[in-house]
């Protein structure tokens, strides 16, 4: 049977590890900048929405104001993204999601990356494993009987 200091001190460290865990969850401030780090501005100029600086931009302040709207009235973070999605279109999202055909867009780049790497190996082994080339400077050798016939139809082509 554990002592009874053991068992409190156990209760302790683990509300101080929720605590810790959970210090600042419901603060609207932080969902609010972690849903605006996650939404592009839709007026083109392919920024994060928080990080919008275009001058005269007819879309940040309004898109920021729905999306503290929609925090306000309580929408889940998934609610709230799905919401400017179905407004604004999926480019509005600065990640791609992790469903259907977008999970491409997660893989591709590794796959590039593997497929680089592959090919760079095999193209080194191949290059490794070719013969040597000939020096230029050096002649392969010829007999004489083989140089004589060379010179003899050389006389004969360059005779007008």
């Amino acid at each position: 049977m554990p002592r009874p200091g053991l068992k409190h001190l156990g209760q302790i460290l683990l509300l101080a590890l929720a605590v810790t865990l959970l210090i600042g969850a419901g603060d609207d401030n932080t969902r609010f900048n972690d849903l605006g780090h996650k939404l592009m501005c839709a007026c083109g100029c392919r920024q994060i929405l928080l990080e919008c600086n275009h001058v005269g931009c007819q879309y940040s302040d309004r898109m920021r104001g729905e999306l503290m709207a929609g925090i306000e009235r309580g929408d889940s973070d998934d609610l709230t993204l799905q919401g400017f999605v179905q407004k604004y279109g999926p480019t509005v999202l600065a990640a791609p999601t992790t469903t259907g055909f977008n999970r491409v867009a997660w893989i591709m780049p590794y796959v590039a990356l593997l497929l680089g790497i592959t090919g760079t190996i095999v193209l080194v082994r191949v290059w490794r494993n070719r013969p040597a080339a000939a020096p230029s400077g050096i002649r392969p050798s010829l007999n004489s009987s083989e140089l004589d016939e060379f010179r003899v139809r050389a006389r004969q082509e360059t005779e007008l």
